[in-house]
C-alpha cells in the first residue's frame, strides 16, 4: 500500500515546486507578459501557524476516499467467489482487471487536470462519479434485486466507474494539497504530505479491519451481508465529496497549467529533447518493474483465498479471511521509522554503500522469498484437501450405522479387506476405478452369516458414503453423495441421517431448519459458520429435545446420526467427512512481514529515485510511469490466472521464480546506470541561455554606437 500511498506524496511534492511564484521577471529582451494575472489569495492559517486551514479539509477527504476504496477492494474477491460462484481463477483475474483499471486510469485525471478544468474541478467532477460507481456497486449486491446477469452487470458497471473515479482523482489531490501552501513554507508543506501520508494509512488500516467484520459477522437477506459491506464504503466516499466541497470558499485555486505528457509527445524544443533523454533513460530502468506489483497486489486476491482455507481462531477473536490484508498498512506504520531511523543509518554505519538500486533489488529479493514461504503454507494447507478427482475414478467409504460388524465386497474390486465395525469411524476415502463415465456395480453385505445384495450406479468424478443400517429386523443400506471438496470461506457443512422411526425436524442456532425423513434418510448439506451449537433443537411426534452438535469446525464437513432419543435429549453421532482446516492464519504472518518490508525498500526508494532523476518539467511523466508500473503487474496476475490455471503452490512458485530473474536482471541494469543530477541540466541551459542573451544586448549596443 506504500506504492499508492507514497506515490501521491511524491507526486504532490514535485507538481508544486514552482507553480505559485506571485512575481512575473521579464529578461531582457522578452515581451511582457500580456493580461491580467490574479495573485493567489492566502488561505486562513491553523491556530497562527503557517498551515492553511484548507487542508484540513483535505486531509479529512484522503482518509475517507481511502476508507472507501480500500474497504471495498479488501471483501472485493470473496464477493466473486461467494455472490457470483466464480472460480478462484477467474475471481482472482478479475480482481487484477480492476486493479490495473485504477492505475491505467490516472493519465486521464493527469490530462483532465493540466490541460482543461484545473485539479479542484476534476477532483470534484470524477468524485461524483466515484460516488455514482460505489451506489451502484452497493445495489448491486442485494441479492433480491434481479438474477445474477443483473448484479454482474451493475457489478462491473460500478467497478470501471469507481476505477475512473479513484484513478483520476489519484494524481490530483496530494498535488492541490501542495497548492495551498505559498512557496516560503516548503517545511510546512514537507510536514503536510507525512500528515497527508498518514492518513492514507490510517483510512487503509481501518477499512482493511472493519469491512470484513460487515461482510461477514452481519447477516442481511440470509447471508453475508456485501450491500452493507460496500455500502458503508460508498457512504465514506459521500463524506469525502462533502468535506472536500466545504472547504471550497479556503482552497487556492491554480489554473490548468499546460500538460507535460502531451508536451513529452511534441517534443519541440532543445531543453525538452535533453529533458526527455533523461527520463527515458529512467523509464528503461522500469521495464521490469511490474513484476514486483504482480506479487505484491495479490495480497487481495491469492492470499486472502489462501486465508479461507486456514483456521482463524486466534482466542480471544476469530478473524476473517479478509480481515488479514490489514497487517499490511500496520506493518508499514511500523517499518518506515524503524528502516529509516534504525535499519539504514547502521547499514551506513558499516561503509555499505547501499544504493537505491540495491534497496530496491532487496526489496523484490523479499517480495520473491514471501511468495515462496506463501507456496510452503499452501502445501501444508492441502493436506487436508480431498484429493484431486480424475476421470473414470470416484470415492467411497463405509458408515456402519448397525449394530454389528459388516464386510462389504464392491463387485471386482479388492477395497474393503477388513469387517467395518459397528460407528466406526471412518477410514480415509478409497478410490474407485470405473469402466467409463459411470457403471453399475453390486454391493455384497456379509452380516451374522448372512450376504445381502444391492445395485447402484456410481459415477465418475464424484464422493460416495454407503450407509449399512438395520430396518425392520434386517439390514438394508443406501448410497449417499458426500462433498467433493472443502467447503468455501471457512465455512463448516454438515447434514443429518435419522435413525429414528419417525419424522424429526431439526432447529439450529435458531436460524436453521431441517426436516429429515425416518428410516435413515439423509438431508442435504447445510453451510454453518464456525462455532459451537449446542442449543438445536429436535422436534419429533414425541416432543422436543435438545440437540447438541459441538463445534462445527473450519472447512469440515459432518454426517451427524441421530441414533436415540434419551432422557430429554436427542443422542448423535458424529463423523468428520473432511478434515478441518489445521493450518492457523499466523502462519501468514511471515510472509506479510517479508513482502510489507520489500515495499518500503522497493516502492519508497523506487519513487524518490525516480524523483531525483527527473527535471521538474518531467517529474509528473515519471509518477505516471510509475504508476502504469503497477497497472502491468496487475495485468500480468490476470494473464497468469487465466491462460496458465495450476495447482496453487506451484503459481507461487513460478511467481517466486520469475520476480528472482527480473531482480537479476534489474540489478544488471541498475548496474550500468549512471545517476544524473537533472539540476547540472537545468544549469547549463540558464548559462546558455544568459550567454547568448549577452551577445544579442552587445550586438544591439555595437548597433547604437554605429
Amino acid at each position: 500500500m506504500v506504492g499508492d500511498k507514497a506515490r501521491g506524496e511524491m507526486n504532490a511534492f514535485q507538481r508544486n515546486e514552482s507553480k505559485e511564484t506571485l512575481f512575473t521577471f521579464v529578461s531582457a529582451g522578452d515581451d511582457p507578459p500580456k493580461g491580467d494575472f490574479a495573485v493567489q489569495k492566502k488561505s486562513p492559517k491553523l491556530c497562527g501557524s503557517n498551515y492553511p486551514l484548507s487542508i484540513a479539509f483535505i486531509v479529512v477527504n484522503e482518509f475517507c476516499e481511502r476508507f472507501s476504496y480500500y474497504g471495498m477492494r479488501a471483501v472485493l474477491t470473496l464477493y466473486f467467489l461467494s455472490f457470483f460462484h466464480w472460480d478462484e481463477n477467474l475471481s482472482t483475474a478479475v480482481y487484477h482487471a480492476f486493479s490495473a483499471l485504477c492505475y491505467f486510469t490516472p493519465v486521464i485525471g493527469a490530462i483532465m487536470a493540466d490541460s482543461w478544468l484545473g485539479k479542484y474541478k476534476t477532483i470534484i467532477y470524477l468524485s461524483i462519479v466515484y460516488v455514482v460507481g460505489h451506489l451502484i456497486k452497493s445495489v448491486g449486491a442485494i441479492p433480491s434485486l434481479g438474477n445474477q446477469t443483473v448484479h454482474v452487470i451493475l457489478s462491473m458497471v460500478g467497478l470501471f466507474l469507481i476505477a475512473l473515479g479513484t484513478g483520476g482523482i489519484k494524481p490530483c489531490v496530494s498535488a492541490f494539497g501542495g497548492d495551498q501552501f505559498e512557496e516560503e513554507h516548503t517545511s510546512e508543506r514537507s510536514k503536510f504530505f507525512s500528515i497527508f501520508y498518514l492518513s492514507i494509512n490510517a483510512g487503509s488500516l481501518i477499512s482493511t479491519f472493519v469491512t470484513p467484520v460487515l461482510r461477514g459477522d452481519v447477516k442481511c437477506f440470509g447471508e453475508d451481508c456485501y450491500a452493507l459491506a460496500f455500502g458503508v464504503p460508498a457512504a465514506l466516499m459521500v463524506l469525502a465529496l462533502v468535506v472536500f466541497i466545504a472547504g471550497s470558499g479556503l482552497y487556492r485555486k491554480t489554473p490548468p497549467q499546460g500538460n507535460v505528457l502531451l508536451e513529452v509527445c511534441k517534443c519541440i524544443c532543445k531543453q525538452l529533447i535533453g529533458e526527455v533523454k533523461m527520463v527515458t533513460r529512467v523509464l528503461f530502468l522500469f521495464i521490469p518493474l511490474p513484476m514486483f506489483w504482480a506479487l505484491f497486489d495479490q495480497q487481495g486476491s491469492r492470499w486472502t483465498l489462501q486465508a479461507t482455507k486456514m483456521n482463524a481462531d486466534f482466542g480471544i477473536y476469530v478473524l476473517q479471511p479478509d480481515q488479514m490484508q490489514f497487517l499490511n498498512p500496520l506493518l508499514i506504520l511500523v517499518f518506515i521509522p524503524i528502516f529509516d531511523l534504525g535499519l539504514y543509518p547502521l547499514i551506513n554505519m558499516c561503509k555499505f554503500n547501499f544504493t537505491p538500486i540495491r534497496k530496491m533489488a532487496t526489496g523484490m529479493i523479499l517480495a520473491g522469498m514471501a511468495f515462496g514461504l506463501a507456496a510452503v503454507v499452501e502445501i501444508k494447507i492441502n493436506e487436508t484437501d480431498m484429493p484431486r478427482l480424475v476421470p473414470e475414478e470416484s470415492l467411497i467409504r463405509v458408515l456402519n450405522l448397525a449394530k454389528n460388524p459388516v464386510q462389504v465386497i464392491i463387485q471386482d474390486r479388492d477395497l474393503f479387506q477388513q469387517p467395518v465395525e459397528a460407528f466406526q469411524k471412518p477410514a480415509e476415502y478409497s478410490k474407485l476405478i470405473l469402466n467409463g463415465e459411470q457403471q453399475s456395480l453390486r454391493f455384497t453385505l456379509q452380516h451374522q452369516g448372512l450376504s445381502l445384495a444391492f445395485n447402484y450406479t456410481v459415477k465418475e468424478k464424484s464422493v460416495y458414503s454407503l450407509i449399512v443400517f438395520e430396518a425392520e429386523g434386517s439390514l438394508s443400506s443406501r448410497l449417499i453423495t458426500d462433498l467433493e471438496a472443502k467447503p468455501e470461506n471457512g465455512l463448516a457443512a454438515v447434514r443429518f441421517i435419522n435413525g429414528l422411526s419417525q419424522d424429526v425436524n431439526l432447529t439450529i442456532d435458531s436460524k436453521w431448519f431441517i426436516a429429515v425423513q425416518k428410516n435413515y434418510s439423509a438431508s442435504e448439506y447445510s453451510l454453518l459458520e464456525r462455532d459451537r451449537y449446542n442449543n438445536g433443537k429436535c422436534i419429533t411426534e414425541t416432543g422436543e429435545f435438545t440437540l447438541e452438535l459441538g463445534l462445527l469446525d473450519f472447512g469440515a464437513s459432518y454426517t451427524i446420526v441421530i441414533t436415540n432419543v434419551s432422557g430429554g435429549a436427542v443422542k448423535i453421532w458424529k463423523s468428520e467427512d473432511i478434515k478441518a482446516n489445521n493450518v492457523h492464519m499466523a502462519w501468514q504472518l511471515p510472509q506479510y512481514l517479508l513482502i510489507s518490508a520489500g515495499e518500503v525498500m522497493f516502492s519508497i526508494t523506487g519513487l524518490a529515485f525516480s524523483y531525483s532523476q527527473s527535471p521538474a518539467s518531467m517529474k509528473s511523466v515519471l509518477q505516471a510511469g510509475w504508476l502504469l508500473t503497477v497497472a502491468v503487474g496487475n495485468t500480468l496476475v490476470l494473464i497468469v490466472a487465466q491462460a496458465a490455471p495450476m495447482a496453487q503452490w506451484a503459481e507461487f512458485v513460478l511467481f517466486t521464480v520469475l520476480l528472482f530473474a527480473v531482480c537479476a536482471i534489474f540489478s544488471i541494469m541498475g548496474y550500468f546506470y549512471v545517476s544524473v543530477d537533472p539540476e547540472d541540466l537545468e544549469e547549463k541551459e540558464e548559462k546558455r541561455e544568459t550567454s547568448s542573451r549577452g551577445n544579442m544586448i552587445s550586438l544591439v549596443t555595437q548597433k547604437t554606437k554605429l
